[in-house]
């Protein structure tokens, strides 16, 4: 019911696909400018795409909340043709989401941006438009977004509280946080 209550928007294409300059992005700055951020968002990242992965073998799921629309223009000709491209089935938990979520949490503790506020703040407007956009364009439910959120923050939580690194380095996988 409460997928229901969010409408189609087809103009929240451009966020949907802001997510590819917006990961690459992320993941090249860090490469470039810190490597041990670059590591950790690199584990907290993979690690939930694999997790998702597993869930969607484990668990196949899907969905149907998409709707037919009459709208004829430049954006819901790219809506369509990502929903050409990409099914509604493995949807659960978004991994949209959840890799969105990690690049917001990883900026937001990155301490060395010479404007932090502007870059956590930018961030945070991008990557929030960017879960939203999952919804507004029916590729996702309430429900995905969700799951994608929480398990980033169990993720976040393995990563900088468990110490992933120590654990690495203690097993022959230490080659891997090298």
């Amino acid at each position: 019911p409460l997928d229901e209550m969010i409408p189609f928007n087809e103009y929240f294409i451009l966020p949907y696909l802001l997510w590819f300059p917006y990961m690459f992005g992320s993941l090249l700055y860090f490469l470039l400018k810190d490597k041990r951020y670059f590591q950790d968002l690199c584990f907290f990242m993979f690690l939930g795409m694999s997790i998702s992965l597993l869930t969607y073998l484990i668990v196949p799921n899907g969905l149907n909340l998409r709707v037919n629309f009459t709208v004829d223009n430049i954006f819901a000709w790219m809506v369509q043709f990502i929903q050409n491209v990409d099914d509604s089935a493995n949807v659960c938990p978004s991994i949209h989401v959840a890799s969105t979520f990690s690049i917001m949490l990883v900026v937001l503790r990155y301490p060395h941006f010479k404007h932090r506020f502007l870059m956590n703040a930018g961030s945070a407007c991008i990557g929030i438009s960017i879960i939203l956009s999952t919804m507004f364009l029916k590729q996702h439910s309430v429900i995905d977004v969700i799951a994608g959120i929480l398990l980033s923050l169990l993720l976040y939580f393995v990563t900088y509280h468990l110490n992933w690194r120590r654990l690495f380095y203690s097993t022959k996988l230490h080659f891997l946080a090298d």
